[in-house]
């Protein structure tokens, strides 16, 4: 009898185990459920910064256009400011051993005269020109374009061509032969005498010029430039 029940025992353990080995087999449909999950989750993962692309450029354009421009925000403009060239650094970059001066010659030495000033040896513009004499800047004469240019009317013409009484204008002046240089101030000088009252109309005068005038009863007008 003992040695029957043995089988029956054997027999009875592995039907139990059966349903125990099925129980993985349940499980894989379990398993497969996350991965269906996954693409959704996947999906809007990437649906949302895709939404979020068009929020984020206009919320960048728009601080930029708030900016304010001032000292803190200046730049040179792209291409207006390039690096030194440096020479002497290497036949790879072109301008190596020679330093794009050449073989030999005077341009080759240290020292040369290369500026754009210079004239080839003979005197410079600065030194031919004449130069402003005297004691101090405001008593010399200009030279040149800075020069102020003006024609001289003598107060000894002024008697000589005019009636005691009269009007003396810049078309009086040209229209007797004084004064009639075209754009060039008309100053009235002291030169010679004058016993008539005149009103002189003029740019300048001198002051012994004016003080001249005045004593014969005239008076002097000055046209402003």
């Amino acid at each position: 009898m003992p040695p029957a029940k043995k089988p029956e025992d054997e027999a009875k353990k592995p039907a139990a185990k059966k349903p125990a080995a099925k129980k993985p087999a349940a499980k894989k449909p379990a398993a497969a459920k996350p991965a269906a999950k996954k693409p959704a989750a996947s999906t809007t993962a990437a649906a949302k910064p895709a939404a979020k692309k068009p929020a984020a450029a206009k919320a960048a354009a728009e601080a930029k256009a708030d900016e304010r421009f001032g000292l803190h925000s200046l730049s040179p403009a792209p291409g207006s400011r390039r690096p030194r060239r440096r020479v002497g650094r290497g036949e790879g970059s072109g301008l190596g051993k020679t330093a794009g001066r050449g073989q030999k010659g005077y341009g080759s030495r240290s020292g040369a005269k290369d500026r754009t000033r210079f004239e080839g040896g003979q005197m410079p513009i600065q030194k031919r020109m004449r130069k402003l004499r005297g004691p101090n800047m405001k008593k010399s004469m200009p030279f040149e374009r800075f020069r102020t240019h003006t024609q001289a009317v003598n107060i000894g013409d002024l008697d000589e061509r005019f009636d005691p009484g009269a009007e003396v204008t810049l078309e009086a002046l040209s229209a007797k032969g004084l004064g009639s240089r075209r754009g060039v101030p008309v100053k009235v000088l002291a030169k010679g005498e004058i016993s008539k009252p005149l009103t002189v109309h003029a740019h300048g005068f001198s002051a012994s010029a004016r003080a001249a005038i005045e004593g014969a009863g005239g008076t002097c007008v000055t046209i402003e430039p």
